[in-house]
C-alpha cells in the first residue's frame, strides 16, 4: 500500500486505487475519504495523527493499521 506522510503536517495520505479521483468525503474533522466516480474509495487521508486516529467507517481497514503501525501510529479502536 502506498502512502505519502509528512510528519511536519502530522498527516499521512494512503493510496487505496489508482483510479482518477472524482470526489471527497469528509469524515471527521481529522479523516477524509476520496473516491472515484464509480464510488470506488481510492484514498485516505489522516490529520493529526501524531496522537493516534480510528479506523471506523474506513475500507480496507486491515490493511491501512498495518501501514499505521509500521510508522507506530497509534490506532484506536
Amino acid at each position: 500500500m502506498e502512502y505519502e506522510y509528512d510528519p511536519e503536517a502530522d498527516a499521512i495520505y494512503i493510496h487505496l486505487s489508482d483510479k482518477v479521483y472524482a470526489y471527497g468525503e469528509d469524515l471527521d474533522r481529522k479523516r477524509r475519504l476520496d473516491y472515484a466516480a464509480d464510488g470506488t474509495p481510492i484514498g485516505v487521508e489522516l490529520l493529526c495523527i501524531r496522537s493516534g486516529t480510528t479506523l471506523h467507517d474506513l475500507p480496507y481497514q486491515d490493511l491501512i493499521e498495518k501501514t499505521l503501525r509500521q510508522l507506530s501510529i497509534k490506532v484506536f479502536a
